[in-house]
Protein backbone atom coordinates (compact mmCIF):
# COMPACT_ATOMS: atom_id res chain seq x y z
CA UNK A 1 0.00 0.00 0.00
CA UNK A 2 1.20 3.76 -1.05
CA UNK A 3 1.61 6.49 1.78
CA UNK A 4 0.27 9.31 2.18
CA UNK A 5 1.50 11.95 4.35
CA UNK A 6 -0.61 15.17 4.61
CA UNK A 7 1.13 16.06 8.26
CA UNK A 8 2.22 19.56 8.56
CA UNK A 9 -0.44 21.21 5.94
CA UNK A 10 -2.86 23.49 5.79
CA UNK A 11 -5.99 21.47 3.82
CA UNK A 12 -9.08 23.09 2.59
CA UNK A 13 -11.99 20.36 2.34
CA UNK A 14 -11.19 21.19 -1.60
CA UNK A 15 -7.66 20.08 -1.06
CA UNK A 16 -8.72 16.76 0.67
CA UNK A 17 -11.36 15.91 -1.97
CA UNK A 18 -8.83 15.96 -4.82
CA UNK A 19 -6.02 13.86 -2.28
CA UNK A 20 -8.08 11.25 -1.01
CA UNK A 21 -7.42 7.92 -3.39
CA UNK A 22 -10.35 6.77 -5.94
CA UNK A 23 -10.27 4.13 -8.53
CA UNK A 24 -8.96 5.23 -12.00
CA UNK A 25 -12.13 4.12 -13.67
CA UNK A 26 -14.69 6.94 -13.21
CA UNK A 27 -18.31 7.09 -13.39
CA UNK A 28 -18.32 8.77 -16.43
CA UNK A 29 -16.18 6.38 -18.20
CA UNK A 30 -17.93 3.47 -17.05
CA UNK A 31 -21.40 5.51 -18.14
CA UNK A 32 -20.43 5.95 -21.74
CA UNK A 33 -19.63 2.01 -21.84
CA UNK A 34 -22.98 1.09 -20.51
CA UNK A 35 -25.24 3.39 -22.08
CA UNK A 36 -25.29 1.40 -25.71
CA UNK A 37 -25.94 -1.83 -23.59
CA UNK A 38 -29.01 -0.55 -22.06
CA UNK A 39 -30.33 1.11 -25.28
CA UNK A 40 -29.63 -2.46 -26.60
CA UNK A 41 -31.88 -4.37 -24.24
CA UNK A 42 -34.74 -1.37 -24.12
CA UNK A 43 -35.37 -1.59 -28.24
CA UNK A 44 -34.61 -5.25 -28.75
CA UNK A 45 -34.98 -6.99 -25.03
CA UNK A 46 -34.39 -10.67 -24.83
CA UNK A 47 -32.05 -10.77 -27.90
CA UNK A 48 -29.52 -7.98 -26.56
CA UNK A 49 -29.94 -9.98 -23.22
CA UNK A 50 -28.66 -13.08 -24.95
CA UNK A 51 -25.76 -11.30 -26.98
CA UNK A 52 -24.65 -9.79 -23.42
CA UNK A 53 -24.69 -12.90 -21.28
CA UNK A 54 -22.71 -14.54 -24.24
CA UNK A 55 -20.28 -11.75 -24.26
CA UNK A 56 -20.13 -11.27 -20.48
CA UNK A 57 -20.92 -14.57 -19.16
CA UNK A 58 -19.90 -16.94 -21.08
CA UNK A 59 -23.14 -18.52 -21.13
CA UNK A 60 -25.82 -18.98 -23.93
CA UNK A 61 -29.02 -21.08 -24.38
CA UNK A 62 -29.80 -20.69 -21.05
CA UNK A 63 -33.69 -19.79 -19.82
CA UNK A 64 -33.68 -15.66 -18.70
CA UNK A 65 -36.20 -16.51 -16.55
CA UNK A 66 -35.82 -19.21 -13.53
CA UNK A 67 -38.54 -21.95 -13.33
CA UNK A 68 -39.63 -20.78 -9.53
CA UNK A 69 -39.94 -24.32 -8.69
CA UNK A 70 -35.89 -24.40 -9.18
CA UNK A 71 -35.88 -21.75 -7.35
CA UNK A 72 -37.19 -24.01 -4.53
CA UNK A 73 -35.82 -26.93 -5.22
CA UNK A 74 -32.32 -25.25 -4.43
CA UNK A 75 -32.74 -25.75 -0.84
CA UNK A 76 -32.08 -29.46 -1.07
CA UNK A 77 -28.60 -28.69 -1.81
CA UNK A 78 -28.00 -26.04 0.45
CA UNK A 79 -25.81 -27.17 4.01
CA UNK A 80 -27.57 -27.20 7.54
CA UNK A 81 -25.54 -24.48 8.93
CA UNK A 82 -25.11 -22.21 5.68
CA UNK A 83 -29.47 -22.39 5.58
CA UNK A 84 -29.03 -21.69 9.63
CA UNK A 85 -27.06 -18.82 9.42
CA UNK A 86 -28.90 -17.15 6.08
CA UNK A 87 -32.57 -17.68 8.46
CA UNK A 88 -30.05 -15.84 11.62
CA UNK A 89 -29.35 -13.38 9.08
CA UNK A 90 -33.16 -12.83 7.74
CA UNK A 91 -34.33 -12.46 11.72
CA UNK A 92 -31.69 -10.00 12.36
CA UNK A 93 -32.20 -8.04 9.53
CA UNK A 94 -36.22 -7.70 9.52
CA UNK A 95 -35.68 -6.51 13.18
CA UNK A 96 -33.08 -4.06 12.07
CA UNK A 97 -35.03 -2.79 9.30
CA UNK A 98 -38.27 -2.53 11.27
CA UNK A 99 -37.01 0.61 13.20
CA UNK A 100 -36.91 2.30 9.62
CA UNK A 101 -40.42 2.31 9.06
CA UNK A 102 -41.58 5.31 10.25
CA UNK A 103 -45.41 5.42 12.00
CA UNK A 104 -48.36 7.26 10.73
CA UNK A 105 -48.92 10.81 11.85
CA UNK A 106 -51.87 12.72 11.80
CA UNK A 107 -51.06 16.71 12.68
CA UNK A 108 -53.88 18.95 13.79
CA UNK A 109 -53.37 22.36 11.96
CA UNK A 110 -56.49 23.85 13.26
CA UNK A 111 -60.05 22.75 14.63
CA UNK A 112 -61.41 20.60 11.40
CA UNK A 113 -57.99 20.66 9.27
CA UNK A 114 -55.98 17.54 9.64
CA UNK A 115 -52.28 16.80 7.50
CA UNK A 116 -51.91 12.90 8.04
CA UNK A 117 -48.14 11.75 7.12
CA UNK A 118 -47.72 8.55 5.78
CA UNK A 119 -45.04 6.11 3.95
CA UNK A 120 -46.25 4.44 1.32
CA UNK A 121 -44.32 1.18 -0.55
CA UNK A 122 -43.78 1.28 -4.04
CA UNK A 123 -45.56 -1.32 -6.38
CA UNK A 124 -42.36 -3.27 -7.81
CA UNK A 125 -38.84 -3.29 -6.97
CA UNK A 126 -36.26 -4.90 -9.12
CA UNK A 127 -33.55 -6.81 -6.55
CA UNK A 128 -30.10 -6.94 -8.13
CA UNK A 129 -27.26 -9.33 -6.99
CA UNK A 130 -23.41 -9.49 -8.75
CA UNK A 131 -22.28 -13.11 -9.63
CA UNK A 132 -18.82 -12.15 -10.70
CA UNK A 133 -15.96 -13.29 -8.23
CA UNK A 134 -18.13 -14.55 -5.64
CA UNK A 135 -21.83 -15.07 -4.76
CA UNK A 136 -23.67 -12.91 -2.57
CA UNK A 137 -26.28 -14.45 -1.00
CA UNK A 138 -26.21 -12.18 1.98
CA UNK A 139 -26.97 -9.15 -1.16
CA UNK A 140 -30.31 -10.92 -2.09
CA UNK A 141 -31.19 -10.75 1.74
CA UNK A 142 -30.34 -7.42 2.40
CA UNK A 143 -32.28 -6.16 -0.37
CA UNK A 144 -35.35 -8.53 -0.33
CA UNK A 145 -36.03 -8.33 3.38
CA UNK A 146 -35.76 -4.27 3.73
CA UNK A 147 -38.27 -4.26 0.89
CA UNK A 148 -40.55 -6.98 2.37
CA UNK A 149 -40.47 -4.86 5.00
CA UNK A 150 -41.18 -1.68 3.79
CA UNK A 151 -44.23 -3.34 2.23
CA UNK A 152 -43.58 -3.49 -1.25
CA UNK A 153 -45.90 -6.36 -2.97
CA UNK A 154 -44.02 -7.29 -5.90
CA UNK A 155 -40.43 -8.87 -6.01
CA UNK A 156 -38.28 -8.93 -8.88
CA UNK A 157 -34.48 -10.40 -8.32
CA UNK A 158 -31.86 -10.59 -11.12
CA UNK A 159 -28.33 -12.04 -10.96
CA UNK A 160 -25.66 -13.11 -13.57
CA UNK A 161 -25.95 -16.84 -15.10
CA UNK A 162 -23.56 -18.98 -14.19
CA UNK A 163 -21.56 -21.32 -16.59
CA UNK A 164 -21.04 -24.29 -13.91
CA UNK A 165 -24.82 -24.46 -12.75
CA UNK A 166 -26.54 -24.92 -15.88
CA UNK A 167 -27.05 -21.18 -16.96
CA UNK A 168 -28.80 -20.63 -13.43
CA UNK A 169 -28.00 -17.77 -10.64
CA UNK A 170 -25.26 -18.96 -8.87
CA UNK A 171 -26.74 -22.01 -6.23
CA UNK A 172 -26.79 -20.00 -2.94
CA UNK A 173 -28.08 -16.75 -4.68
CA UNK A 174 -31.26 -19.25 -5.30
CA UNK A 175 -30.89 -20.42 -1.49
CA UNK A 176 -31.46 -16.94 -0.60
CA UNK A 177 -33.94 -16.51 -2.73
CA UNK A 178 -35.99 -19.04 -2.08
CA UNK A 179 -35.46 -18.72 1.73
CA UNK A 180 -36.49 -15.22 1.41
CA UNK A 181 -39.74 -16.02 -0.56
CA UNK A 182 -38.93 -14.99 -4.15
CA UNK A 183 -40.10 -16.98 -7.34
CA UNK A 184 -39.18 -14.72 -9.58
CA UNK A 185 -35.78 -14.91 -10.60
CA UNK A 186 -34.06 -14.25 -13.49
CA UNK A 187 -30.54 -15.13 -14.88
CA UNK A 188 -29.44 -11.62 -16.24
CA UNK A 189 -26.78 -9.89 -15.13
CA UNK A 190 -24.43 -6.47 -15.15
CA UNK A 191 -26.09 -3.71 -17.03
CA UNK A 192 -28.55 -5.40 -18.95
CA UNK A 193 -30.02 -6.47 -16.28
CA UNK A 194 -30.75 -2.93 -14.57
CA UNK A 195 -31.74 -1.97 -18.12
CA UNK A 196 -34.10 -5.45 -18.19
CA UNK A 197 -35.73 -4.00 -14.74
CA UNK A 198 -36.31 -0.57 -15.72
CA UNK A 199 -37.78 -1.58 -19.33
CA UNK A 200 -39.33 -4.37 -19.05
CA UNK A 201 -38.50 -7.59 -21.71
CA UNK A 202 -42.34 -8.62 -22.43
CA UNK A 203 -41.03 -11.64 -23.74
CA UNK A 204 -40.00 -13.31 -21.07
CA UNK A 205 -42.66 -11.61 -18.79
CA UNK A 206 -40.34 -9.62 -16.77
CA UNK A 207 -43.13 -6.25 -16.00
CA UNK A 208 -40.92 -2.72 -15.58
CA UNK A 209 -40.12 -2.08 -12.25
CA UNK A 210 -40.28 0.96 -9.92
CA UNK A 211 -37.30 0.87 -8.28
CA UNK A 212 -34.14 -1.11 -8.92
CA UNK A 213 -31.92 -1.87 -5.99
CA UNK A 214 -28.60 -4.13 -5.27
CA UNK A 215 -24.94 -3.86 -5.20
CA UNK A 216 -22.21 -4.04 -8.10
CA UNK A 217 -19.42 -3.05 -9.64
CA UNK A 218 -18.82 0.44 -11.62
CA UNK A 219 -21.10 -0.68 -14.44
CA UNK A 220 -23.72 -1.70 -12.65
CA UNK A 221 -23.50 1.37 -10.68
CA UNK A 222 -23.05 3.48 -14.40
CA UNK A 223 -26.32 1.55 -16.09
CA UNK A 224 -28.50 2.78 -12.55
CA UNK A 225 -27.34 6.34 -13.58
CA UNK A 226 -28.70 5.66 -16.87
CA UNK A 227 -31.77 4.36 -15.93
CA UNK A 228 -32.49 7.19 -12.77
CA UNK A 229 -35.43 8.62 -13.90
CA UNK A 230 -37.32 5.93 -15.65
CA UNK A 231 -36.86 4.25 -12.46
CA UNK A 232 -35.81 5.29 -9.43
CA UNK A 233 -32.70 3.60 -7.70
CA UNK A 234 -31.28 3.31 -4.57
CA UNK A 235 -27.82 4.19 -5.00
CA UNK A 236 -24.69 4.05 -7.11
CA UNK A 237 -23.41 1.33 -5.06
CA UNK A 238 -20.03 0.42 -6.81
CA UNK A 239 -17.00 -1.48 -6.04
CA UNK A 240 -16.22 -2.02 -2.68
CA UNK A 241 -14.33 0.54 0.04
CA UNK A 242 -12.87 0.53 3.55
CA UNK A 243 -11.24 3.58 5.13
CA UNK A 244 -10.42 2.85 8.50
CA UNK A 245 -9.64 6.29 11.36
CA UNK A 246 -7.42 4.36 13.66
CA UNK A 247 -4.09 5.64 16.49
CA UNK A 248 -1.52 3.72 18.23
CA UNK A 249 -4.32 2.40 20.54
CA UNK A 250 -5.33 -0.18 18.30
CA UNK A 251 -4.66 -3.40 17.55
CA UNK A 252 -2.64 -3.34 14.10
CA UNK A 253 -3.90 -6.98 13.37
CA UNK A 254 -7.36 -5.84 13.53
CA UNK A 255 -6.88 -2.94 11.52
CA UNK A 256 -4.66 -4.98 8.54
CA UNK A 257 -7.16 -7.90 8.66
CA UNK A 258 -10.36 -5.73 8.42
CA UNK A 259 -8.21 -3.93 5.18
CA UNK A 260 -8.01 -7.31 3.70
CA UNK A 261 -11.12 -8.45 3.84
CA UNK A 262 -12.65 -5.51 1.57
CA UNK A 263 -9.37 -5.81 -0.98
CA UNK A 264 -10.62 -9.56 -1.61
CA UNK A 265 -13.51 -8.67 -2.96
CA UNK A 266 -12.21 -6.68 -6.26
CA UNK A 267 -8.90 -5.51 -7.74
CA UNK A 268 -10.82 -2.67 -7.82
CA UNK A 269 -11.79 -2.52 -3.82
CA UNK A 270 -10.07 0.06 -1.85
CA UNK A 271 -8.44 -0.14 1.54
CA UNK A 272 -7.61 3.08 3.29
CA UNK A 273 -5.96 3.71 6.79
CA UNK A 274 -6.24 7.19 8.12
CA UNK A 275 -4.24 7.41 11.41
CA UNK A 276 -2.02 9.81 12.95
CA UNK A 277 1.11 7.58 14.31
CA UNK A 278 3.53 6.77 11.54
CA UNK A 279 4.97 4.16 14.02
CA UNK A 280 1.32 2.58 14.15
CA UNK A 281 0.88 2.61 9.74
CA UNK A 282 4.23 0.55 9.99
CA UNK A 283 3.04 -1.83 11.74
CA UNK A 284 -0.26 -2.41 10.12
CA UNK A 285 1.84 -2.61 6.69
CA UNK A 286 4.18 -5.38 8.01
CA UNK A 287 0.54 -7.50 9.35
CA UNK A 288 -0.80 -6.70 5.78
CA UNK A 289 1.91 -8.18 3.92
CA UNK A 290 2.44 -11.06 6.21
CA UNK A 291 -1.73 -11.83 6.33
CA UNK A 292 -2.17 -11.29 2.34
CA UNK A 293 0.59 -13.19 1.38
CA UNK A 294 -1.10 -16.33 2.82
CA UNK A 295 -5.23 -15.47 2.21
CA UNK A 296 -6.90 -17.94 -0.20
CA UNK A 297 -7.35 -14.55 -2.50
CA UNK A 298 -3.88 -13.19 -2.98
CA UNK A 299 -3.07 -12.15 -5.85
CA UNK A 300 -6.60 -10.24 -5.84
CA UNK A 301 -5.82 -8.67 -2.34
CA UNK A 302 -2.38 -7.82 -3.53
CA UNK A 303 -3.76 -5.75 -6.57
CA UNK A 304 -6.66 -3.77 -4.86
CA UNK A 305 -4.05 -2.95 -1.95
CA UNK A 306 -1.41 -1.80 -4.74
CA UNK A 307 -3.92 0.07 -6.85
CA UNK A 308 -4.65 4.03 -6.45
CA UNK A 309 -7.42 3.36 -4.92
CA UNK A 310 -5.60 1.99 -1.61
CA UNK A 311 -3.49 4.19 0.45
CA UNK A 312 -2.12 4.51 4.19
CA UNK A 313 -2.85 8.40 4.70
CA UNK A 314 -0.76 9.98 7.72
CA UNK A 315 -2.48 13.41 9.52
CA UNK A 316 -1.32 15.15 12.58
CA UNK A 317 -4.27 14.37 14.54
CA UNK A 318 -7.81 12.51 14.74
CA UNK A 319 -9.24 16.05 13.88
CA UNK A 320 -7.40 16.12 10.89
CA UNK A 321 -8.41 11.89 10.20
CA UNK A 322 -12.34 13.29 10.56
CA UNK A 323 -11.78 15.68 8.08
CA UNK A 324 -10.69 13.40 5.36
CA UNK A 325 -13.08 11.05 6.14
CA UNK A 326 -15.62 13.01 5.68
CA UNK A 327 -14.29 14.11 2.28
CA UNK A 328 -13.91 10.52 1.27
CA UNK A 329 -17.03 9.86 2.28
CA UNK A 330 -16.72 6.03 2.70
CA UNK A 331 -18.68 3.08 1.96
CA UNK A 332 -17.64 1.42 5.42
CA UNK A 333 -15.93 3.28 8.21
CA UNK A 334 -14.55 1.92 11.07
CA UNK A 335 -13.00 3.62 14.04
CA UNK A 336 -10.71 2.04 16.11
CA UNK A 337 -9.06 4.68 18.61
CA UNK A 338 -8.38 5.93 22.18
CA UNK A 339 -11.67 7.89 22.17
CA UNK A 340 -14.12 6.62 19.67
CA UNK A 341 -17.08 8.29 20.60
CA UNK A 342 -15.13 11.61 20.73
CA UNK A 343 -14.11 10.52 16.93
CA UNK A 344 -17.70 9.43 16.34
CA UNK A 345 -18.76 12.97 17.24
CA UNK A 346 -17.11 14.45 14.39
CA UNK A 347 -18.29 12.06 11.64
CA UNK A 348 -20.80 13.48 9.32
CA UNK A 349 -20.31 11.36 6.12
CA UNK A 350 -20.19 7.70 5.55
CA UNK A 351 -22.52 4.83 4.68
CA UNK A 352 -22.07 2.95 7.80
CA UNK A 353 -19.89 3.20 10.87
CA UNK A 354 -18.80 0.69 12.61
CA UNK A 355 -17.33 1.42 16.15
CA UNK A 356 -14.64 -0.44 18.34
CA UNK A 357 -12.17 -2.88 17.79
CA UNK A 358 -14.59 -5.71 17.67
CA UNK A 359 -17.24 -4.09 15.12
CA UNK A 360 -15.65 -4.94 12.15
CA UNK A 361 -17.24 -4.22 8.76
CA UNK A 362 -17.65 -8.17 7.94
CA UNK A 363 -19.93 -8.20 10.86
CA UNK A 364 -22.13 -5.69 9.01
CA UNK A 365 -21.85 -7.84 5.96
CA UNK A 366 -23.92 -10.70 7.29
CA UNK A 367 -25.21 -10.54 10.74
CA UNK A 368 -24.98 -7.22 12.51
CA UNK A 369 -28.41 -6.72 11.34
CA UNK A 370 -27.83 -3.23 9.43
CA UNK A 371 -27.70 -3.71 5.76
CA UNK A 372 -24.51 -4.13 3.94
CA UNK A 373 -25.75 -2.33 0.29
CA UNK A 374 -24.27 1.11 1.11
CA UNK A 375 -23.47 4.19 -1.41
CA UNK A 376 -19.56 3.88 -2.34
CA UNK A 377 -17.24 5.95 -4.51
CA UNK A 378 -17.64 9.64 -2.71
CA UNK A 379 -21.65 9.32 -3.20
CA UNK A 380 -22.02 8.66 0.88
CA UNK A 381 -21.81 12.25 1.36
CA UNK A 382 -25.06 13.18 -0.46
CA UNK A 383 -26.64 9.56 -0.41
CA UNK A 384 -27.84 6.93 1.69
CA UNK A 385 -27.26 3.23 2.24
CA UNK A 386 -30.20 0.69 1.88
CA UNK A 387 -33.00 0.44 4.11
CA UNK A 388 -36.68 -0.26 4.15
CA UNK A 389 -36.78 3.60 3.55
CA UNK A 390 -35.23 2.91 0.21
CA UNK A 391 -38.78 1.46 -1.15
CA UNK A 392 -41.06 4.28 0.60
CA UNK A 393 -42.82 7.60 -0.41
CA UNK A 394 -43.72 9.78 2.16
CA UNK A 395 -47.35 11.00 1.11
CA UNK A 396 -49.06 13.52 2.58
CA UNK A 397 -53.40 13.74 2.85
CA UNK A 398 -54.70 17.15 3.59
CA UNK A 399 -58.45 16.91 5.35
CA UNK A 400 -60.54 20.69 5.69
CA UNK A 401 -63.88 20.89 6.74
CA UNK A 402 -66.33 23.31 5.51
CA UNK A 403 -65.22 26.10 8.26
CA UNK A 404 -61.64 25.16 8.46
CA UNK A 405 -61.62 26.15 4.74
CA UNK A 406 -63.38 29.61 5.16
CA UNK A 407 -61.47 30.45 7.93
CA UNK A 408 -58.33 29.95 5.11
CA UNK A 409 -59.52 32.18 2.87
CA UNK A 410 -59.09 35.78 3.18
CA UNK A 411 -55.33 35.40 3.57
CA UNK A 412 -55.42 32.45 0.67
CA UNK A 413 -57.19 35.11 -1.63
CA UNK A 414 -54.20 37.57 -0.60
CA UNK A 415 -51.69 35.02 -1.76
CA UNK A 416 -53.64 34.00 -4.76
CA UNK A 417 -53.70 37.73 -5.82
CA UNK A 418 -50.15 38.61 -5.36
CA UNK A 419 -48.99 35.60 -7.21
CA UNK A 420 -51.15 37.02 -9.99
CA UNK A 421 -53.36 33.54 -9.80
CA UNK A 422 -56.64 34.68 -9.43
CA UNK A 423 -58.46 31.26 -9.79
CA UNK A 424 -56.51 29.85 -7.15
CA UNK A 425 -58.12 32.07 -5.13
CA UNK A 426 -61.59 31.68 -6.85
CA UNK A 427 -61.45 27.46 -6.33
CA UNK A 428 -62.24 28.72 -2.43
CA UNK A 429 -64.21 31.48 -3.31
CA UNK A 430 -66.81 29.20 -5.46
CA UNK A 431 -66.98 26.98 -1.95
CA UNK A 432 -69.22 29.75 -0.49
CA UNK A 433 -70.93 31.38 -3.26
CA UNK A 434 -74.20 29.85 -2.33
CA UNK A 435 -73.78 31.27 0.65
CA UNK A 436 -72.73 34.76 -0.53
CA UNK A 437 -76.02 35.17 -2.34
Amino acid sequence: MRTTDLRGRELTRGDLLSLVPRAALGADVAVERVRPLVAAVAERGEAALREQALEYDRVEGHSLRVDAAAVVASLADCPDEVRSALTELIARLRSGSAAQVPAQKTTEIGPGARITQRWQPVSRVGLYAPGGKAAYPSSVIMNAVAAQVAGVPSLALASPAQADNGGLPHQAVLWAAALCGIDEVYAIGGAGAIAAFAHGVPEIGLEPVDVVTGPGNVFVAAAKRVVSGIVGIDSEAGTTEILVIADGSADPSFVAADLISQAEHDEAAASVLVTDSAEFAGLVLAEVDARAAVTLHAERVRTALSGQQSAVILVDDLDTAVRVSNAYGPEHLEIQTRDDERVLTGITDAGAIFVGGYTPVSLGDYLAGSNHVLPTGGTARFASGLGAHTFLRPQQIIQYDRAALAATEAPLLALAGAEGLPAHGEAVSARFEQEGS
